[in-house]
């Protein structure tokens, strides 16, 4: 049975914390909904202190801005966005169009349309979030969405260039420089100088994810992505140090960032607990990732590889780090998580920067039912039908009539009945079922 060497915060004081984000968040979108530019501004005020005459970026000042990095910059993001460009297309040019003939005279198919605007809101009050202008708006560019829009918080008190020119160059067509809850309800509920789009994506902090599961109906959303979410799963075949180093990557993220060990080595445990405790003496980030790993750090001791398995799916974190002596059972067994990152070699922040997969994945357990975003996100898979033969439009008419019939749909039956008289030339009283012919067998 599995033993917690190590547990975070329970579970009772996680939904209290859960409960003030989502009162706030409520009140808050209210107000950019009666209020809207207005809201906006004292909102960026309070949080960011930042109150230019236009939140909305000139393309002079995003040349300037872009002016500001160095070559070696420019060119780390773009091969950073050229990886990510790359595997989204190869993603797109899977999705291909259908249309078949199911029968004589019946033609059915689907169209894959992209969302015609989306809002991606690129994180930045803490870290500036460069790659998640690529994982986003790149994304988008590549899935075809004719109006990309991208919000991202000020930094040190002004745009930060790099994540300006990764919006930029990842084919956002307005840049508004804006953060949290502001951004997000400004970008789907629109305001006198913000037209609304249709779907959200992109990841946040706990009140970013908040607004987008409140507004997820009014438009569309990716996935709930929220806090930073971190799993480890080794066995004896990795040290402590690597074990370490890993959940410590990624609870720098936040106060709130869970990071998990599950292993089936007593031993490697022991020694990755005292192996963080050394970290974080020397971390320089180590002021947000002891928070994080004192409230939401965990290490699970497992008897088997078949229970760590079992751990990992129940949990559903959002990158699950995979070094064991069988990766590829893990990834051929594993259902329920964000992304897997399997083996030594690689890492999450491969991932997360510049390795070409989208690093917007689910949190809160919602790899149960959902993947991370991909280009498939912005594409809306529509079908349509077409029957092309008196003899198709008669025979599909009649069984239609008598399934509507079946459900007291009388109406719904007329529908079919009109073109039973009208193509097939049978006599179908108003409001009966179409009569059952041998013929039509």
């Amino acid at each position: 049975m599995a033993e917690y060497l190590k547990r975070g915060k329970p579970e009772a004081e996680r939904a209290e914390d859960d409960a003030k984000t989502r009162a706030v968040v409520e009140a808050t979108l209210k107000d950019i909904e009666t209020r809207g530019d207005a809201a906006v501004r004292e909102l960026a005020e309070k949080f960011d202190n930042y109150t230019p005459e236009s939140y909305r970026l000139t393309q002079s000042e995003i040349d300037a801005l872009i002016a500001e990095l160095t070559p070696r910059e420019l060119d780390d993001i773009k091969f950073a966005q050229e990886q990510v460009r790359n595997f989204a297309q190869a993603q797109r040019d899977s999705m291909l169009d259908v249309e078949v003939e199911t029968m004589p005279g019946v033609i059915l198919g689907h169209k894959n349309i992209p969302v015609q605007s989306v809002g991606c809101y690129v994180p930045g009050g803490k870290f500036p979030m460069v790659a998640s202008a690529h994982m986003s708006v790149a994304t988008a560019s590549v899935a075809g969405v004719p109006r990309i829009v991208a919000c991202t918080p000020p930094w040190q008190g002004k745009p930060n260039p790099a994540v300006i020119a990764a919006m930029h160059l990842g084919g956002a067509h307005e840049i508004y420089v804006l953060g949290g809850i502001q951004a997000v309800g400004a970008m789907a509920i629109g305001t006198e100088t913000i037209d609304p789009v249709h779907m959200l994506v992109g990841p946040g902090n706990a009140f970013v994810a908040e607004a987008k599961r409140q507004l997820f109906g009014r438009v569309g959303i990716d996935l709930f992505a929220g806090p930073t979410e971190t799993m480890v799963i080794a066995d004896d075949t990795v040290d402590a140090e690597i074990c370490a180093t890993d959940l410590l990557g990624q609870a720098e993220h936040g106060y709130n960032s869970p990071a998990v060990l599950v292993t089936n080595s007593r031993k490697l445990a022991e020694e990755t607990l005292k192996e963080i405790d050394r970290l974080l003496t020397i971390l320089p980030t180590a002021d947000t990732a002891s928070v994080s790993w004192r409230d939401y750090g965990e290490v699970i001791l497992c008897d088997d590889h078949d229970e760590m398995l079992a751990v990992a799916n129940d949990i559903a974190s959002e990158h699950v780090q995979v070094m064991t002596d069988r990766d590829d059972w893990y990834l051929e067994n594993m259902t329920c998580y964000g992304a897997l990152f399997l083996g030594a070699r690689t890492n999450v922040s491969n991932g997360d920067k510049v390795i070409g997969t989208n690093h917007t994945l689910p949190t809160k357990k919602a790899g149960r039912y959902t993947g991370g975003l991909w280009v498939g996100k912005y594409l809306k898979t529509h079908s349509y039908q077409k029957i092309t033969t008196d003899e198709a439009a008669t025979l599909i008419g009649e069984y239609g009539s008598r399934l509507c019939m079946l459900e007291g749909f009388v109406g719904h039956a007329e529908q079919c009945n009109v073109r039973v008289r009208r193509y097939g030339g049978v006599n179908v009283p108003y409001g009966e079922a179409a009569p059952y012919r041998e013929a039509a067998e």
